[in-house]
């Protein structure tokens, strides 16, 4: 019996409203660490950067699962006991909710001067005559009329008991969006990729190794997306004479699934906040960049053209840096393919300005191109089996002497810098690209409903007043002169709220003269 009743006074504390709100703040509280730590789904290499930065508190707090907040055993364990708190209160709630529902107004006190709201007068009219004009006036209440031993006619109403409901609705609405979420970061993902202007190529949604980088829902594994295909045919950016950003614009051809098996395909703009909605994912635009292209003739005469993003380090003046790497042509032997790479590294500026030799950027838009790059010869590390960033190249390869710098120098639109062995690499042009962001999520049309019956519940809860009413017509006393009826009312507020006190005064005013017309 103990144990039976320890475990019932558990589940009442557990599915109290008491307990889910703390609940509900302990979970806001445990999402804290997620928005200000770095987390492995999202930013790995953020981690492994804070561990190299603090390498006495990382462990600690790896070891509390604080770089993986959402996926922990202590944030789920949160969630769900949540659920269970908020299903157990509701469902108890809303079953007595509608069994009040169902029932009868509640019967007139017999003293109705004890209520906090009261009233009384004495009519000609007749007790059946009182309670008809009670009950036009009493239109829209819960009204329930009784007849009482000694032949009073009562009138029982109520009105409010929306109130109620809109707190359920607003619950709800609340775990309905709780649902939402968890289903939406289930079998929902994000990827970012690089796509460059003019490249016909473009992206195409068919699996993980198709993006930059991806995060998947715990439930996906990228082998299900939906199919689209999108490229960018040109892409404009405006800029204010301080070199503030104005606006970005993208012209975007893409095919959905049915456009895939025809061939054909369609015509959209893409902006910041203007984004591209397809079955499968919804399109973003998040930033651009450049992409410098060099060319390099080799001893032999051949030739190889290659134009690759580089990495924005100055988002005010699009300062750029990155590597372009090249294998040498028609090398079969592996040593001497090794040996023989190339990478174009350094800096790139939209609009150069010089001092001496040292280059910077000075506006953000493509007025005086110019790079100030190191030419690297050797093993670029590429069949190493370690990954490695397109934006730089392997510092391990430098130290151990297998990549060495054989030049240097500023180049801008044309100009060229030829090696010791004959190789000549020119600044052929400047090409942009575009980062763009595909996000599926399933649940998002379930948070924005359940985010509206939230609002509406909670302003029904607010705005609405639970109070009821209660009106007795009395035959009067045999040997009165001219009244024949005597006229109670009672009125009580079941909320806090302010203002039913006047609303009864005026409600009283109209009760307790039935033949006089509002």
């Amino acid at each position: 019996m103990a144990t039976i009743a320890f475990l019932r006074n558990t589940w009442r504390g557990l599915t109290s409203m008491r307990t889910a709100l703390i609940l509900l703040f302990l979970l806001a509280l445990a999402a804290l660490p997620g928005a200000l730590l770095p987390q492995r789904l999202t930013a790995g290499d953020k981690v492994a950067k804070y561990f190299q930065d603090n390498p006495d508190l990382a462990p600690a707090l790896d070891r509390m699962g604080l770089f993986n907040v959402f996926g922990s055993v202590w944030f789920s364990a949160i969630y769900v006991l949540l659920f269970i708190s908020l299903v157990g209160c509701l469902v108890p709630r809303t079953a007595e909710y509608f069994k009040q529902m169902r029932a009868e107004p509640v019967l007139t006190p017999r003293n109705l001067a004890r209520l906090p709201h009261h009233a009384k007068s004495t009519v000609d009219s007749s007790p059946e005559d009182v309670v008809a004009a009670a009950r036009a006036r009493l239109r829209g209440w819960r009204t329930e009329v009784r007849v009482e031993d000694d032949g009073a006619h009562t009138i029982s109403a109520e009105k409010g008991f929306l109130r109620e409901a809109g707190n359920l609705v607003f619950h709800f609405a609340l775990m309905g969006m709780l649902v939402a979420i968890a289903f939406g970061k289930m079998f929902g993902f994000e990827g970012q990729v690089i796509i460059h202007s003019g490249d016909r190529q473009g992206f195409c949604n068919s699996g993980i190794y198709a993006y930059d980088s991806f995060r998947p829902g715990l439930r996906v594994d990228g082998t299900e997306l939906t199919p689209f295909c999108v490229r960018v045919d040109d892409f404009e950016a405006t800029f204010l004479h301080n070199g503030q950003a104005d606006s970005f614009h993208a012209n975007v051809s893409y095919q959905d699934a049915d456009d895939l098996e025809t061939g054909t395909w369609r015509q959209s703009g893409l902006e910041v906040n203007s984004p591209l909605r397809l079955a499968g994912g919804t399109v973003y635009l998040l930033g651009h960049g450049y992409s410098p292209r060099f060319t390099v003739t080799f001893p032999d005469g051949q030739k190889r053209t290659e134009a690759t993003q580089w990495r924005t380090m100055n988002t005010v003046t699009l300062l750029s840096e990155g590597a372009t790497k090249f294998d040498p042509p028609g090398v079969t032997d592996p040593e001497k393919r090794r040996t023989g790479q190339l990478a174009v590294t350094g800096l790139f500026a939209p609009t150069a300005a010089f001092e001496g030799t040292l280059m910077t950027s000075v506006f953000p838009d493509l007025r005086d191109p110019a790079v100030a790059v190191d030419v690297m010869r050797g093993d670029l590390g590429n069949e190493s089996g370690k990954g490695q960033s397109i934006f730089e190249i392997d510092k391990s390869m430098v130290d151990s002497g297998r990549l060495k710098k054989v030049a240097r120098k500023n180049l801008r639109i044309g100009e060229e810098i030829a090696l010791d062995d004959g190789t000549k690499i020119r600044f052929d042009g400047v090409g942009r690209w575009v980062g763009v962001q595909v996000g599926y999520d399933p649940g998002r049309l379930g948070v924005l409903i359940a985010g509206v019956l939230v609002l509406g519940g909670l302003g029904a809860s607010l705005s609405i007043k639970r109070r009821r009413v209660w009106l007795r017509a009395t035959p009067a006393p045999e040997g009165a002169e001219s009244a024949r009826t005597v006229v109670e009312v009672g009125g009580l507020a079941r909320t806090d709220q302010a203002g039913y006190g006047e609303e009864f005064t005026t409600l009283a005013a109209d009760l307790l003269r039935p033949g006089k017309e509002r």
